[in-house]
């Protein structure tokens, strides 16, 4: 039988995501390691981008981006959905998808590159994963000019000597809060993982997990995030369920109230400046490209105020909730709206106008 291809690799953090997720759906699939012959022969060439993971399937097609991915594995495999039917549940797994997608990224990059010991054991990786036949001497030279980008990165998320105790602090109330959460419950909604728990798996499991001082520090201070990161990444296949009557833990709460304290202003000001860009740059061509960044904004992390690019493919998954909230129909939006009054920021965001469209074709961010 045919299986799909991941191409990918231990060290990439949304490589982690999707492994979990085709483990968990017992989805047929061999694992290809993203070496340098593999980027150039096949990612390179099928996908016309650098990033990992791709999947090629067992019809050949080559797919990039874990959430398009994800989105079309679910339309074949329709065996226990990722994607809560009710709305409430369905909002908050979409809501909890972009907070790891696309905030989590921030302290996983910390302390992967900010911290000798994850970065060292980061090196390394790349060199194993980048020319495995190589001398471990030739693999460490490769692994450092490979992961240059990566390291280089930290600038542009945002993180810098101004904010790191900062990030290093929100980080651990998230840990406390997700301990908490994962002690009364095996996954964020339930007995089954949703697509907000694979998200989360992504920074949390092939970062923050995998690297040796992050690793000993959740051991340490989250012992029941430890344990559903293996939950996660050694799954009982196909189980579980959500909660009945689109139940949503308390435990989660704190969390979400995190993500709409600090990504929020974020996402407002992306919805914004995409808007804005559009307005300027827009030539009334169809399928008009956008940048992958469009300048910089401010954002603030624990009292910590830093500067990072603005990236237009956050809106792109925000939009994601954003319409899952506004296709809700009037009596499931009222009781909604009802749940979200604990979380402040959250209903103004999911209120605020999306006036210019992102979509995704061939690899590349258009406006829609």
């Amino acid at each position: 039988m045919t299986k799909h291809q991941l191409i990918g690799a231990e060290v990439s953090l949304y490589t982690g995501k999707l492994r979990c997720y085709l483990q968990y759906k017992k989805i047929p699939f061999d694992e290809v390691v993203a070496s340098g012959e593999v980027y150039r022969d096949t990612i390179i060439a099928r996908t016309g981008v650098r990033y990992i993971p791709v999947l090629i399937t067992d019809d050949d097609q080559a797919l990039q981006d874990t959430t398009e991915i994800i989105d079309y594995l679910e339309r074949r495999y329709v065996e226990a959905p990722v994607y809560p039917s009710t709305p409430f549940q369905k909002l908050i797994a979409l809501l909890l998808e972009v907070y790891g997608d696309e905030w989590l990224v921030i302290p996983a990059m910390h302390y992967r590159w900010n911290i000798e010991e994850n970065k060292d054991f980061a090196v390394a990786e790349f060199g194993r994963t980048s020319v495995p036949d190589a001398s471990a001497e030739e693999q460490l030279i490769v692994g450092k000019k490979m992961s240059g980008p990566f390291a280089g990165s930290l600038p542009v998320l945002g993180v810098s000597d101004t904010n790191t105790k900062a990030i290093e602090t929100s980080y651990l109330g998230l840990l406390k809060e997700l301990d908490r959460h994962f002690k009364a419950t095996p996954f964020l909604l339930g007995t089954r993982p949703c697509i907000g728990d694979f998200g989360l798996i992504g920074p949390l499991y092939a970062h923050l997990y995998r690297d040796p001082y992050s690793g000993r520090l959740m051991q340490e201070q989250a012992p029941n995030v430890v344990a559903w990161v293996n939950r996660m990444i050694n799954p009982d296949p196909l189980t579980g369920d959500f909660l009945p009557d689109d139940q949503v833990p308390e435990t989660l709460m704190p969390v979400l109230q995190r993500m709409f304290r600090e990504q929020g202003p974020v996402i407002r000001s992306t919805l914004d400046r995409v808007a804005e860009w559009a307005s300027v740059n827009a030539d009334g061509k169809a399928e008009q490209e956008i940048s992958r960044a469009i300048g910089s904004h401010t954002f603030t992390v624990e009292g910590a105020e830093a500067e990072r690019l603005v990236f237009p493919y956050c809106q792109w998954m925000w939009q994601r909730p954003y319409d899952c909230y506004q296709g809700m129909n009037e009596e499931n939006r009222t009781t909604v709206e009802r749940r979200l009054a604990v979380l402040p920021g959250a209903l103004e965001l999911l209120r605020h106008p999306v006036t210019q469209r992102v979509v995704r074709k061939n690899n590349r961010l258009l406006l829609g």
